[in-house]
């Protein structure tokens, strides 16, 4: 398969549809929706659950079902504290980095709609050069034009309200896409991928599908611990981001080295099950995906681990897509490396029997 087969015109603007949309962790649903919308002629029905997870399913009635996975919700803010004067403070929902918030605009989603703000930062002549403070969750604060709170809470802001970067989708040097919230929409645009391909290939699969975009992964894999209980798979192919270590600042000796433009990335971990990630590997190297090996210690820090540890232990592995700057509005990743994880999947569910137990025994 071509590269323009994979990513064609329709996917990609869906790509960056979904994209652009908010998810922030637990309130998906938006999101879900655009995502079901484009997957619906590729399915046979759809799952979802009481937090927002959402399953595409194939060939629903097999006994053997096989999950691909990646997660839908992105990186926010919640509003925290309401000053006087009409400033705010937040608190993290999930992994947001207080350093590259001084001068980012945010959306703050209210009853009312999208009410604008600004993070605001002293001016550089007004600081002391001697004892600079970095920016920290204490100092950071978001003004919105407001005289004062009352101000403030007249626009529908409250404690609790939810914040998101706007920063929309980006096309870098004809390659490289870019846009906040890649980690982890791209995992879901990939398995949509994955699923379009196999309905216009008129593929024909032994088992049950399961195309899963869980929810909540950003504050502790919840969606998928979740859904797996629900779904009770026999095996699942996670889909997550991991680092491009190739960039200033990053310690390869601790980190490994990863990059983007060199491939799909293959976990190594206690929750990976090494016979399916063999099987993995096999793939790549027999239909000649290039790939890159990384290893992990406890766990994969992804949905990985909710799989493999659920339902009496599920055979799991990972597909890691490399990703610059995680945690930015200007998360980047490599457009062949999109598509040849898509290949990777397709290509590995292809090789999958029915009641595989990929047992070490056997």
């Amino acid at each position: 398969m071509k590269i323009e087969s994979i990513l064609n015109a329709e996917s990609l603007e869906f790509f960056e549809k979904y994209l652009n949309n908010a998810s922030p962790t637990g309130y998906e649903w938006e999101g879900q929706k655009i995502w079901m919308n484009y997957l619906k002629p590729y399915v046979d029905t759809f799952i979802t659950d009481t937090y927002g997870t959402a399953v595409g399913v194939i060939n629903p009635d097999a006994p053997y079902k096989v999950v691909i996975e990646g997660h839908s919700d992105e990186i926010s803010w919640y509003v925290n504290y309401i000053t006087d004067n009409g400033l705010i403070y937040v608190i993290r929902n999930g992994g947001s980095d207080h350093q590259i918030a001084p001068s980012k605009w945010v959306d703050i989603h209210t009853k009312k709609g999208i009410v604008k703000g600004i993070f605001g930062w002293p001016a550089i002549h007004t600081r002391d050069k001697s004892k600079e403070e970095p920016p920290k969750i204490e100092n950071i604060f978001i003004d919105v034009g407001a005289k004062d709170k009352e101000e403030v809470e007249k626009l529908g802001v409250h404690v609790g309200c939810v914040i998101t970067y706007p920063d929309t989708f980006h096309i870098l040097n004809k390659d490289k896409f870019v846009c906040r919230a890649i980690d982890n929409r791209a995992g879901g645009f990939m398995i949509a991928q994955v699923a379009r391909l196999l309905h216009e290939n008129k593929k024909k699969l032994p088992f049950g599908l399961y195309i899963t975009n869980s929810v909540q992964e950003e504050i502790g894999l919840r969606g998928a611990e979740m859904i797996t209980q629900r779904i009770r798979p026999n095996a699942a192919i996670i889909t997550d981001v991991c680092h491009d270590t190739t960039t200033p600042m990053i310690d390869q000796k601790k980190e490994g080295k990863t990059e983007i433009g060199a491939g799909p990335v293959i976990s190594y971990a206690p929750a990976v099950q090494n016979k399916l990630r063999e099987r993995i590997l096999e793939t790549a190297e027999t239909k000649k995906i290039p790939f890159q090996r990384m290893a992990a210690s406890r766990s994969t820090g992804t949905d990985t681990d909710a799989f493999a540890y659920s339902n009496g232990g599920v055979a799991s592995a990972l597909i890691s897509l490399p990703l610059r700057y995680m945690h930015t509005t200007v998360e980047t990743v490599h457009r062949e490396d999109v598509a040849n994880v898509i290949r990777l999947i397709y290509e590995t569910l292809l090789t999958i029997k029915e009641g595989e137990t990929f047992s070490y025994f056997d």
